[in-house]
């Protein structure tokens, strides 16, 4: 049947750009593909087809290839051969792997549908597809995504919505060109800091997650959108809190006067660190206490501190007020905060 469905495009002989066969109840490609070598788009939506044949290898000029709805189970290797390929359609399918070196060929991708498949990861090898600008892996299985993902420098947009998600890799700071983030319905609970630093972010869309608190600097991004409904955040409901006296170990101690000496450029110590490797990487993870300015290591207090969303935003309508996380290096500091700051209460 698959066959007789192509004369009339083999009529065309090879200047045949466009072949649709949609919902023609095809339980395999048809072979004959091979005679279209001039074929630019191939659609082969709502059919019963578990497999990619090998003939398609031959479709060099392929730019659109939609195989939405069927019943493959990967990401097939026959892919890499599509070196013209801009548009990817694999939604609707029971793909719940990749084969190896699928995305080998395909340097000119530009958008690549998973939606609704079976995937409960990402290969690293997704990085090279060096010219995507859209992502989507919506209603998967996903429960982390690879940091090769976020080496993507022109990706714009990304979603993620309805996948079992934990947490975003720090190195989501890298998608300079993101645009839009869907997270919907995932299960993460904290989002990293990079997020603050994608200044050309302009929709974000967490709803439905487990984030209490953002990260410093969430404030400043100039979104247009921003959704965050069904998150427990933090309420502003002051509490008394029990003071405490500041206790460090021997290696906080030590880490904070390297640390603070090193900012005052203390030449001594500045070329002493060069030669011991083990302490600039432990050093590396300091931070910096919100009220003082200096640093410090791993003994911390975090506060909250409630602003109001930027008025250029679009919001959800029950966000008053977005809740930032803002760490302290010592209870004496503490002390010292503002009004509007306000220690988490351990429950």
């Amino acid at each position: 049947m698959a066959e007789k469905l192509l004369v009339r495009a083999l009529k065309g002989g090879k200047s045949t750009r466009i072949v649709t066969l949609n919902g023609k109840k095809m339980t395999k490609m048809p072979i004959t593909l091979e005679k279209l070598p001039g074929l630019k788009t191939l659609n082969l939506q709502n059919n019963l087809i578990p497999k990619v044949c090998s003939e398609i290898s031959t479709l060099t000029q392929l730019t659109v290839l939609n195989l939405g709805n069927n019943l493959l189970e990967e990401v097939p290797e026959e892919m890499k051969y599509l070196i013209s390929l801009k548009k990817l359609h694999l939604f609707g399918n029971r793909i719940h792997r990749f084969a190896s070196g699928a995305f080998d060929g395909l340097q000119n991708l530009i958008l690549l549908n998973l939606n609704n498949n079976q995937l409960t990861w990402i290969p690293e090898e997704i990085s090279r597809l060096k010219s995507l600008t859209h992502l989507s892996i919506n209603h998967n299985q996903l429960a982390s995504i690879p940091k090769e993902l976020c080496f993507l420098e022109h990706l714009s947009e990304l979603q993620l919505n309805y996948n079992q998600l934990i947490c975003i890799p720090e190195e989501i700071k890298f998608l300079k060109m993101l645009q839009k983030l869907l997270l919907v319905r995932n299960n993460i609970e904290v989002l990293p800091e990079g997020l603050c630093d994608l200044i050309n972010l302009r929709i974000l869309d967490i709803a439905g997650n487990i984030i209490q608190i953002f990260p410093p600097g969430f404030q400043h991004l100039k979104l247009r959108e921003f959704y965050c409904e069904g998150n427990p955040l933090f309420l502003k409901q002051p509490v008394t809190a029990v003071k405490q006296e500041d206790i460090w170990s021997l290696q906080e101690i030590t880490s904070r006067f390297i640390m603070n000496q090193l900012t005052e450029k203390n030449p001594f110590l500045m070329q002493a660190i060069e030669w011991y490797p083990q302490v600039r990487n432990i050093i590396s993870k300091g931070r910096k206490c919100a009220i003082c300015g200096k640093s410090f290591l791993s003994v911390w207090l975090e506060c909250v501190e409630f602003v109001s969303p930027s008025k250029n935003w679009k919001i959800s309508k029950n966000l008053q007020l977005v809740p930032l996380q803002i760490l302290i290096c010592s209870y004496k500091c503490f002390h010292q905060r503002g009004p509007n700051l306000f220690g988490i209460a351990q429950v």
